[in-house]
């Protein structure tokens, strides 16, 4: 079967219930991973969700934080949360698919931002977001060679050159600090992932999902970074359709920050 995944950073699925929806309507994905949904479990609108056409969600709420969540229109077998830096953040929840050729894991990730100074001595968000990819690579790295797994979320970093609007203006702001893109770079070496998005559309193209309230027209000014990722292991590259920034998002009605990220691929 062919799969339309998305991750999308929501910023408030409360808030954006209607962009949701409008969404959903409009590209119907088969599954959608969201971040900083800003709720607990049970204030999540499950009805409304499912209304929609995701029976099957897997949560990992937290009050006005973080929260990470996975919605479906085909079931899934298993779900489960890990936690990083001894902290009870909601960053992480994944699923288990059993159809298809074989069974898959995918694996929705928030990464924390890290604050506004690169410097983990005197910036404990810095610091925190250093410890957490580094518990990222541990865990990645002891995955078994073989699995079929999908790796999305908001990561919180723009490695490239061409995923920030000005490489040199941006190399001191968090983000896309040589320490942050050094240590995203030993994430995806310690299990071989691919990175998606830039397969399909491969530098020297400019890419961003991410742009500032702060501007006046965004999309004019076009000061973008992309934060937002579709990684996938060795096992499912041959798999791999597509993928794509859904820029247009960003300009719809109360929008969230960030533009979803597509991919498709045949499981």
């Amino acid at each position: 079967m062919k799969l339309r995944l998305v991750s999308w950073n929501i910023n408030s699925i409360r808030s954006r219930l209607e962009l949701l929806d409008a969404f959903l309507r409009r590209f119907r994905p088969h599954v959608v991973c969201l971040q900083e949904i800003k709720c607990m479990d049970a204030g999540f609108p499950l009805k409304a969700v499912r209304e929609m056409g995701y029976p099957h969600i897997a949560l990992h709420g937290q009050k006005a934080y973080h929260g990470v969540a996975i919605l479906s229109r085909l079931p899934f077998a298993e779900d489960w949360r890990l936690l990083f830096c001894g902290k009870q953040d909601a960053r992480h929840i994944a699923v288990r698919f059993d159809g298809g050729a074989a069974p898959w894991e995918l694996h929705n990730f928030y990464v924390p931002a890290g604050g506004d100074v690169p410097d983990a001595f005197i910036n404990d968000k810095f610091a925190h977001k250093l410890d957490f990819l580094d518990e990222m690579t541990a865990w990645s790295g002891a995955l078994s060679a073989k699995g079929r797994r999908l790796l999305v979320g908001d990561l919180n970093i723009a490695p490239l050159p061409q995923d920030v609007w000005n490489h040199k203006a941006l190399l001191n702001v968090v983000s896309h600090t040589p320490q942050e893109t050094k240590k995203l770079n030993r994430l995806q070496s310690s299990h071989g992932w691919l990175d998606v998005v830039r397969h399909f559309n491969p530098p020297p193209q400019s890419l961003y999902s991410w742009w500032s309230y702060r501007a006046v027209d965004w999309s004019l000014s076009d000061r973008g970074r992309r934060l937002d990722h579709i990684w996938a292991s060795p096992a499912l590259r041959s798999r791999l359709r597509s993928s794509q920034v859904a820029r247009e998002v960003r300009g719809w009605e109360r929008p969230s920050d960030h533009a979803p990220v597509l991919a498709e691929l045949d499981l």
